[in-house]
Protein backbone atom coordinates (compact mmCIF):
# COMPACT_ATOMS: atom_id res chain seq x y z
CA UNK A 1 0.00 0.00 0.00
CA UNK A 2 2.93 2.34 0.62
CA UNK A 3 3.70 2.52 -3.08
CA UNK A 4 0.21 3.36 -4.31
CA UNK A 5 0.98 7.06 -4.47
CA UNK A 6 4.21 6.60 -6.44
CA UNK A 7 2.55 4.18 -8.84
CA UNK A 8 -0.29 6.61 -9.45
CA UNK A 9 2.17 9.41 -10.18
CA UNK A 10 4.20 7.26 -12.57
CA UNK A 11 1.08 6.32 -14.54
CA UNK A 12 -0.07 9.95 -14.56
CA UNK A 13 3.28 11.23 -15.79
CA UNK A 14 3.34 8.65 -18.58
CA UNK A 15 -0.20 9.57 -19.61
CA UNK A 16 0.71 13.25 -19.67
CA UNK A 17 3.75 12.63 -21.88
CA UNK A 18 1.70 10.60 -24.35
CA UNK A 19 -1.08 13.18 -24.43
CA UNK A 20 1.30 16.07 -25.07
CA UNK A 21 2.84 14.20 -27.96
CA UNK A 22 -0.51 13.19 -29.44
CA UNK A 23 -2.17 16.58 -29.89
CA UNK A 24 -1.60 20.34 -29.72
CA UNK A 25 -2.54 20.76 -26.06
CA UNK A 26 0.08 23.02 -24.44
CA UNK A 27 2.32 21.47 -21.82
CA UNK A 28 2.09 22.97 -18.31
CA UNK A 29 5.03 25.30 -18.98
CA UNK A 30 3.87 26.39 -22.44
CA UNK A 31 3.64 30.12 -23.22
CA UNK A 32 0.10 29.68 -24.55
CA UNK A 33 -2.22 31.19 -21.95
CA UNK A 34 -1.45 32.52 -18.50
CA UNK A 35 -4.30 31.22 -16.36
CA UNK A 36 -3.02 29.72 -13.12
CA UNK A 37 -4.98 26.67 -12.04
CA UNK A 38 -4.38 26.53 -8.30
CA UNK A 39 -5.46 23.48 -6.33
CA UNK A 40 -6.04 23.19 -2.61
CA UNK A 41 -7.78 20.88 -0.17
CA UNK A 42 -9.02 20.77 3.41
CA UNK A 43 -6.29 22.20 5.62
CA UNK A 44 -6.45 25.37 7.79
CA UNK A 45 -3.29 26.73 6.20
CA UNK A 46 -4.83 26.57 2.74
CA UNK A 47 -8.36 27.86 3.32
CA UNK A 48 -7.09 31.47 2.91
CA UNK A 49 -7.08 30.77 -0.84
CA UNK A 50 -10.89 30.74 -0.63
CA UNK A 51 -10.78 34.24 0.81
CA UNK A 52 -8.44 35.39 -1.97
CA UNK A 53 -11.02 34.26 -4.52
CA UNK A 54 -14.15 35.54 -2.76
CA UNK A 55 -12.62 38.94 -2.01
CA UNK A 56 -11.20 39.46 -5.50
CA UNK A 57 -7.60 39.56 -4.35
CA UNK A 58 -6.27 37.55 -7.29
CA UNK A 59 -7.92 40.00 -9.68
CA UNK A 60 -6.59 42.95 -7.67
CA UNK A 61 -3.09 41.67 -8.37
CA UNK A 62 -3.77 41.21 -12.07
CA UNK A 63 -3.55 37.43 -12.18
CA UNK A 64 -6.14 35.08 -13.65
CA UNK A 65 -6.54 32.18 -11.22
CA UNK A 66 -8.85 29.21 -11.53
CA UNK A 67 -9.15 27.88 -8.00
CA UNK A 68 -9.80 24.13 -7.76
CA UNK A 69 -10.87 22.55 -4.49
CA UNK A 70 -10.21 18.84 -3.94
CA UNK A 71 -12.13 16.85 -1.34
CA UNK A 72 -9.42 14.19 -1.71
CA UNK A 73 -5.96 15.55 -0.86
CA UNK A 74 -4.22 12.65 -2.62
CA UNK A 75 -6.09 13.55 -5.81
CA UNK A 76 -4.68 17.08 -5.64
CA UNK A 77 -1.14 15.67 -5.42
CA UNK A 78 -1.76 13.53 -8.47
CA UNK A 79 -3.32 16.46 -10.34
CA UNK A 80 -0.13 18.49 -10.01
CA UNK A 81 2.10 15.52 -10.80
CA UNK A 82 0.23 14.86 -14.04
CA UNK A 83 0.05 18.54 -15.08
CA UNK A 84 -3.71 18.86 -14.63
CA UNK A 85 -3.13 21.99 -12.50
CA UNK A 86 -0.39 24.64 -12.46
CA UNK A 87 0.08 24.60 -8.70
CA UNK A 88 -1.06 22.80 -5.59
CA UNK A 89 -1.03 23.39 -1.85
CA UNK A 90 0.82 20.43 -0.35
CA UNK A 91 3.29 19.35 2.29
CA UNK A 92 7.05 19.07 1.93
CA UNK A 93 7.14 15.32 2.36
CA UNK A 94 4.35 14.76 -0.17
CA UNK A 95 6.18 17.02 -2.61
CA UNK A 96 9.31 14.92 -2.16
CA UNK A 97 7.34 11.73 -2.78
CA UNK A 98 6.07 13.26 -6.03
CA UNK A 99 9.59 14.30 -7.03
CA UNK A 100 10.81 10.80 -6.26
CA UNK A 101 8.15 9.52 -8.64
CA UNK A 102 9.51 11.69 -11.46
CA UNK A 103 7.54 14.93 -11.11
CA UNK A 104 9.32 18.27 -11.60
CA UNK A 105 8.05 20.62 -8.91
CA UNK A 106 9.16 23.87 -7.30
CA UNK A 107 8.29 25.21 -3.85
CA UNK A 108 7.79 28.99 -4.03
CA UNK A 109 6.10 29.75 -0.70
CA UNK A 110 5.72 28.39 2.82
CA UNK A 111 2.05 28.73 3.74
CA UNK A 112 2.47 27.44 7.28
CA UNK A 113 3.90 24.87 9.62
CA UNK A 114 1.67 22.30 11.23
CA UNK A 115 2.02 22.83 14.97
CA UNK A 116 -0.61 20.45 16.28
CA UNK A 117 -3.32 20.12 13.63
CA UNK A 118 -1.91 16.81 12.36
CA UNK A 119 -2.73 14.22 14.98
CA UNK A 120 -2.61 10.54 15.83
CA UNK A 121 -5.87 10.01 17.71
CA UNK A 122 -6.49 6.83 19.68
CA UNK A 123 -9.41 5.11 21.32
CA UNK A 124 -10.03 5.02 25.05
CA UNK A 125 -7.45 2.83 26.79
CA UNK A 126 -4.67 3.64 24.33
CA UNK A 127 -2.69 6.29 26.15
CA UNK A 128 0.70 6.38 24.42
CA UNK A 129 2.15 5.68 21.00
CA UNK A 130 3.78 2.56 22.44
CA UNK A 131 0.28 1.27 23.20
CA UNK A 132 -0.42 1.15 19.44
CA UNK A 133 1.62 -2.05 19.07
CA UNK A 134 -0.63 -4.69 17.53
CA UNK A 135 -3.41 -2.18 16.89
CA UNK A 136 -5.10 -1.07 13.66
CA UNK A 137 -4.57 2.53 12.55
CA UNK A 138 -6.55 4.15 9.73
CA UNK A 139 -4.54 6.64 7.69
CA UNK A 140 -4.27 7.84 4.10
CA UNK A 141 -1.32 5.82 2.81
CA UNK A 142 1.67 7.78 1.56
CA UNK A 143 0.53 11.18 2.78
CA UNK A 144 1.56 13.46 5.60
CA UNK A 145 -0.26 11.77 8.46
CA UNK A 146 1.16 8.41 7.46
CA UNK A 147 4.54 10.14 7.75
CA UNK A 148 3.58 11.51 11.17
CA UNK A 149 2.49 8.04 12.29
CA UNK A 150 5.85 6.57 11.28
CA UNK A 151 7.73 9.39 13.01
CA UNK A 152 5.74 8.82 16.20
CA UNK A 153 6.24 5.06 16.06
CA UNK A 154 9.97 5.48 15.54
CA UNK A 155 10.11 7.82 18.51
CA UNK A 156 8.43 5.14 20.64
CA UNK A 157 10.88 2.47 19.53
CA UNK A 158 8.41 0.87 17.11
CA UNK A 159 8.11 0.66 13.33
CA UNK A 160 5.32 0.55 10.78
CA UNK A 161 5.43 -3.25 11.03
CA UNK A 162 4.22 -3.06 14.63
CA UNK A 163 0.77 -1.78 13.60
CA UNK A 164 -1.78 -2.71 10.98
CA UNK A 165 -2.40 0.22 8.65
CA UNK A 166 -5.88 0.47 7.18
CA UNK A 167 -5.41 2.68 4.13
CA UNK A 168 -8.35 5.07 3.69
CA UNK A 169 -8.81 8.65 2.45
CA UNK A 170 -8.51 10.96 5.46
CA UNK A 171 -12.22 11.79 5.64
CA UNK A 172 -13.10 8.08 5.57
CA UNK A 173 -10.36 7.24 8.06
CA UNK A 174 -11.75 9.74 10.56
CA UNK A 175 -15.28 8.40 10.03
CA UNK A 176 -14.12 4.80 10.47
CA UNK A 177 -12.42 5.68 13.74
CA UNK A 178 -15.45 7.56 15.00
CA UNK A 179 -17.56 4.49 14.22
CA UNK A 180 -15.25 2.25 16.26
CA UNK A 181 -13.96 0.29 13.26
CA UNK A 182 -10.26 0.92 14.01
CA UNK A 183 -8.18 1.57 17.12
CA UNK A 184 -6.56 4.82 16.02
CA UNK A 185 -6.41 7.28 13.16
CA UNK A 186 -3.93 9.65 11.60
CA UNK A 187 -5.76 12.78 10.49
CA UNK A 188 -5.44 16.50 9.97
CA UNK A 189 -7.83 19.34 10.78
CA UNK A 190 -10.73 19.65 10.11
CA UNK A 191 -11.06 15.83 10.08
CA UNK A 192 -9.61 15.66 13.60
CA UNK A 193 -12.89 17.20 14.78
CA UNK A 194 -14.78 14.20 13.42
CA UNK A 195 -12.37 11.70 14.97
CA UNK A 196 -12.50 13.29 18.41
CA UNK A 197 -16.28 12.86 18.49
CA UNK A 198 -15.63 9.24 19.50
CA UNK A 199 -16.16 9.06 23.27
CA UNK A 200 -12.91 8.72 25.22
CA UNK A 201 -10.70 9.42 22.22
CA UNK A 202 -7.65 11.64 22.46
CA UNK A 203 -4.56 12.71 20.55
CA UNK A 204 -1.51 10.70 21.62
CA UNK A 205 0.90 12.39 19.18
CA UNK A 206 0.68 15.56 17.11
CA UNK A 207 2.81 17.61 14.75
CA UNK A 208 3.59 19.88 17.71
CA UNK A 209 5.79 17.04 18.98
CA UNK A 210 7.91 17.25 15.81
CA UNK A 211 8.70 20.95 15.19
CA UNK A 212 9.36 21.79 11.55
CA UNK A 213 8.54 18.28 10.37
CA UNK A 214 5.38 19.25 8.46
CA UNK A 215 5.74 22.49 6.52
CA UNK A 216 2.98 23.27 4.02
CA UNK A 217 3.68 24.95 0.72
CA UNK A 218 2.53 26.45 -2.53
CA UNK A 219 4.12 24.15 -5.10
CA UNK A 220 4.21 24.84 -8.83
CA UNK A 221 4.96 22.68 -11.82
CA UNK A 222 8.59 23.63 -12.49
CA UNK A 223 8.00 24.24 -16.19
CA UNK A 224 5.22 26.69 -15.37
CA UNK A 225 7.55 28.62 -13.06
CA UNK A 226 10.14 28.90 -15.83
CA UNK A 227 7.59 30.00 -18.45
CA UNK A 228 5.38 32.26 -16.32
CA UNK A 229 7.37 33.84 -13.48
CA UNK A 230 5.19 36.98 -13.49
CA UNK A 231 2.06 34.95 -12.78
CA UNK A 232 3.83 33.04 -10.03
CA UNK A 233 4.96 36.32 -8.48
CA UNK A 234 1.43 37.71 -8.52
CA UNK A 235 0.03 34.60 -6.83
CA UNK A 236 2.67 34.81 -4.09
CA UNK A 237 1.84 38.50 -3.57
CA UNK A 238 -1.84 37.62 -3.38
CA UNK A 239 -1.10 35.19 -0.57
CA UNK A 240 0.49 37.86 1.60
CA UNK A 241 -2.27 40.32 0.74
CA UNK A 242 -4.79 37.68 1.82
CA UNK A 243 -3.09 37.12 5.16
CA UNK A 244 -3.12 40.89 5.73
CA UNK A 245 -6.85 40.96 4.88
CA UNK A 246 -7.51 38.13 7.35
CA UNK A 247 -5.69 40.02 10.09
CA UNK A 248 -7.81 43.12 9.45
CA UNK A 249 -11.11 41.20 9.09
CA UNK A 250 -10.75 38.28 11.47
CA UNK A 251 -14.42 37.51 12.11
CA UNK A 252 -15.44 37.57 8.45
CA UNK A 253 -12.36 35.58 7.51
CA UNK A 254 -13.18 32.90 10.08
CA UNK A 255 -16.73 32.69 8.75
CA UNK A 256 -15.53 32.17 5.16
CA UNK A 257 -12.93 29.57 6.09
CA UNK A 258 -15.20 27.68 8.49
CA UNK A 259 -17.90 27.47 5.82
CA UNK A 260 -15.43 26.03 3.31
CA UNK A 261 -14.17 23.59 5.92
CA UNK A 262 -17.70 22.48 6.78
CA UNK A 263 -17.27 23.18 10.50
CA UNK A 264 -18.54 25.77 12.94
CA UNK A 265 -16.68 29.02 13.49
CA UNK A 266 -16.10 27.88 17.07
CA UNK A 267 -14.44 24.67 15.87
CA UNK A 268 -12.39 26.56 13.34
CA UNK A 269 -11.04 28.86 16.05
CA UNK A 270 -9.53 25.81 17.76
CA UNK A 271 -7.33 25.22 14.71
CA UNK A 272 -5.45 28.51 15.10
CA UNK A 273 -2.76 27.27 17.49
CA UNK A 274 -2.24 24.10 15.46
CA UNK A 275 -1.39 25.94 12.25
CA UNK A 276 1.26 28.65 12.27
CA UNK A 277 0.84 30.85 9.18
CA UNK A 278 4.25 32.08 8.02
CA UNK A 279 5.09 35.74 7.58
CA UNK A 280 7.49 36.93 4.89
CA UNK A 281 10.28 36.96 7.47
CA UNK A 282 9.51 33.38 8.54
CA UNK A 283 9.44 32.34 4.88
CA UNK A 284 12.87 33.85 4.27
CA UNK A 285 14.26 32.19 7.38
CA UNK A 286 12.88 28.83 6.26
CA UNK A 287 14.34 29.18 2.76
CA UNK A 288 17.75 30.10 4.19
CA UNK A 289 20.14 27.11 4.14
CA UNK A 290 20.85 25.81 7.62
CA UNK A 291 21.24 22.89 9.94
CA UNK A 292 18.00 22.77 11.91
CA UNK A 293 14.51 21.40 11.14
CA UNK A 294 13.39 25.02 10.67
CA UNK A 295 15.57 25.22 7.52
CA UNK A 296 13.82 23.71 4.52
CA UNK A 297 16.97 22.32 2.92
CA UNK A 298 17.88 20.49 6.13
CA UNK A 299 14.34 19.24 6.71
CA UNK A 300 14.02 18.13 3.07
CA UNK A 301 17.21 16.09 3.35
CA UNK A 302 15.95 14.44 6.54
CA UNK A 303 12.60 13.62 4.92
CA UNK A 304 14.27 12.30 1.77
CA UNK A 305 16.31 9.84 3.84
CA UNK A 306 13.28 8.90 5.93
CA UNK A 307 11.11 8.23 2.87
CA UNK A 308 13.62 5.74 1.50
CA UNK A 309 14.24 4.17 4.90
CA UNK A 310 10.52 3.55 5.40
CA UNK A 311 9.90 2.57 1.76
CA UNK A 312 7.53 5.46 1.13
CA UNK A 313 9.84 6.23 -1.78
CA UNK A 314 11.96 3.77 -3.75
CA UNK A 315 14.76 6.25 -4.50
CA UNK A 316 16.00 9.36 -2.74
CA UNK A 317 14.44 12.39 -4.44
CA UNK A 318 16.72 15.06 -5.85
CA UNK A 319 16.57 18.41 -4.06
CA UNK A 320 18.04 20.32 -7.02
CA UNK A 321 15.72 23.16 -8.02
CA UNK A 322 13.18 22.22 -5.37
CA UNK A 323 13.34 25.44 -3.33
CA UNK A 324 12.90 28.85 -5.00
CA UNK A 325 12.82 31.81 -2.59
CA UNK A 326 13.04 34.62 -5.16
CA UNK A 327 9.29 35.21 -5.28
CA UNK A 328 9.06 35.74 -1.51
CA UNK A 329 12.18 37.94 -1.58
CA UNK A 330 10.52 40.20 -4.17
CA UNK A 331 7.56 41.00 -1.88
CA UNK A 332 7.70 44.54 -0.53
CA UNK A 333 7.94 44.84 3.29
Amino acid sequence: MRRIHLAAIAVALFATTVACGADDTPAPGSSAGTTVTLAFSAWPGWFPWQIAEEKGLFAANGVDVELKYFDDYLASLTALAQGAVSANSQTLNDTLISVSGGAKQTIVLVNDNSTGNDQIIAAEGINTVADLKGKTVAVEAGTVDHFLLLLALKGAGLSGDDVTVKALPTADAAAAFKAGQVDAVGAFAPFTTTALERPGSKAIATSKDFPGAIPDHLVFDSAFVAAHPDEVQKVVKTWFDTIAWITANKDEALSIMAKKAGVSVEDYRTYDAGTTIFTKEQNLAAFTPGSTPANLDYQAALIADFLVETELAETKPSLDGLLEPKFVKAISP
